[in-house]
């Protein structure tokens, strides 16, 4: 099978304070995916970043007392370092305010939509949120406030550059309902397909340099006014790969690539679905092939969020907890379809039982009975298979079970199909029962040698087919299982405890 490209990307957050936890999520799920294609063969390439040329890191950093060029490098820096509290297998990492590629890129993209005649002046008044960076009509707030901040916006008034995504609508409609531009799950392409069927509207790309305190790019002509955010952070996706430069990068990845996909958070599907998409319409360049949606974590039934007050640390969790844990529990307990809400209580518990109690467990045991009945050496799986024919189906097809789940972008799913080799293994020792069967053997039952032998080949099979398995999830878990399996020298290496318990049971309970 020939190997495909595949240009993954992550939002890029606003740094008006530290990351948290729900951002984490989308780092983590991004990363399974370019870990699961590099493991299968494709060519990847991971971007994040950070949008540093918001009006809300302004605010922030007029809040601190601070000038915004230190706010900004500080918090920016924080998201970067996540790369290894997370175990990241970033490419790429840009930053919009100091990338030089990243201006060049955004005029560009700019003077192509404005020669198509997409971009136009007027006069503007309306209802803004700081905290979305977007205006709104009176329809879409509820009781007055944002739905996404719970605020009430701003009006404002002033003369801005405006773009045209309606002369696209038709032809966004038919890419999305015909899948060429995937969006999933299936309730956000709806969500999508509504609002583009309700009729697009043009909207505001330009802001003031004076209400933007001259923060931004200057617009391309019109140095009165700075390229508006969500304009500005969208092109990242492309002038991060040198659009506007030549470098061949913009080719590999985006032109000529097979996969470009955007994992996003429920509340800029809009933006990314549609704005996007319109604009590179309006450029004449190529579309996003998937648009991947995930929900939100809460706490509390709240949403986690930096300007809600409602946040969660991932790196004193990744301290206090492991980084597997946490990218496990991300991985494992967030559905593909709603909001998943976060205690330590609930990573403790999940971590203990899947880790401590499942695979370590598991993957003990084994390795112990392999040096106890056959002194280290894995036996050959020889032909008394038929007590562990289920093992090993489950074995066989684990993989093209996780490469479906991960294709339909759902994470629980997939860790399920691995967790299901964990589950087989121990139905199969229950069931054939190993230490009568050593017990047998040792009163000279021939028979007994061999299903021993079958049995303990096929659950040593099955950790290793768990340690590959689970190397996009949790890689630094995947690696201590492998080497515990692994042969040296034609023998395994003693059983050790893999992972401790992050409780210890309550032995009053």
């Amino acid at each position: 099978m020939t190997a495909s490209r595949h240009y993954i990307t992550t939002t890029i957050p606003y740094v008006n304070a530290r990351p948290h936890l729900g951002f984490a999520l989308e780092l983590v799920q991004a990363d399974t995916l370019a870990r699961h294609h590099r493991q299968r063969g494709d060519r990847v390439r991971l971007l994040s970043g950070t949008d540093d040329n918001s009006l809300k890191n302004v605010l922030a950093a007029e809040a601190e007392g601070v000038d915004v060029r230190t706010l900004v490098d500080r918090n920016a820096e924080a998201f970067a370092a996540l790369r290894g509290p997370l175990a990241l297998s970033l490419d790429d990492f840009i930053r919009t305010s100091r990338d030089p590629r990243h201006r060049i890129g955004v005029e560009r993209l700019w003077r192509r939509c404005a020669a198509a005649g997409d971009l136009y002046r007027k006069h503007y008044e309306g209802l803004y949120c700081v905290g979305c960076e977007q205006f709104y009509t009176e329809a879409e707030l509820v009781d007055g406030r944002c739905a996404e901040h719970g605020t009430e916006p701003q009006r404002v008034a002033e003369e801005n550059w405006f773009f045209r995504p309606s002369r696209y609508a038709g032809r966004l409609h038919e890419l999305i309902a015909g899948g060429a531009l995937r969006v999933e799950p299936a309730a956000r392409r709806n969500e999508v397909l509504a609002l583009i069927a309700g009729g697009l509207h043009d909207f505001s790309v330009s802001r003031s340099h004076t209400r933007a305190r001259g923060w931004g790019i200057p617009v391309p002509g019109d140095p009165s006014q700075v390229v508006y955010v969500w304009w500005d952070a969208l092109g990242n996706y492309v002038t991060s790969l040198g659009y506007g430069t030549d470098d061949p990068a913009y080719r590999t990845w985006w032109a000529d690539g097979e996969r470009r996909t955007h994992l996003v958070g429920k509340g800029v599907v809009r933006f990314h679905a549609v704005y996007w998409p319109a604009m590179l319409l309006s450029a004449g360049l190529p579309l996003p092939t998937d648009i991947l949606v995930h929900d939100y974590l809460t706490v509390g039934g709240r949403k986690i969020s930096k300007s809600g007050g409602t946040t969660v640390d991932p790196v004193e969790l990744a301290e206090a907890y492991g980084t597997d844990a946490v990218r496990w529990w991300l991985l494992c307990e967030v559905p593909r379809v709603g909001d998943a809400d976060f205690t330590p209580d609930r990573l403790v518990a999940r971590t203990d039982a899947d880790f401590a109690g499942g695979l370590g467990n598991l993957v003990h045991r084994v390795v112990t009975m392999v040096h106890r009945y056959r002194g280290g050496t894995v036996p050959a799986l020889g032909g008394d298979r038929f007590a562990v024919a289920g093992l090993l189906e489950v074995c066989e097809r684990v993989p093209a079970r996780v490469d479906a789940a991960l294709a339909g972008f759902d994470f629980r799913r997939a860790t399920g199909a691995v967790r299901e080799v964990v589950e087989e293994a121990n139905r199969c020792v229950d069931a054939t029962r190993p230490w009568e069967l050593a017990r047998a053997e040792r009163h000279g039952n021939a028979g007994a040698a061999e299903r021993l032998d079958a049995v303990l080949a096929a659950l040593v099979t099955a950790c290793r087919v768990l340690a590959e398995e689970l190397r996009p999830f949790v890689p630094d878990s995947a690696a201590r299982i492998a080497a515990q399996v692994t042969a040296v020298d034609g023998v395994l290496p003693p059983a050790a405890p893999l992972f401790r318990r992050l409780r210890e049971p309550d032995r009053d309970a």
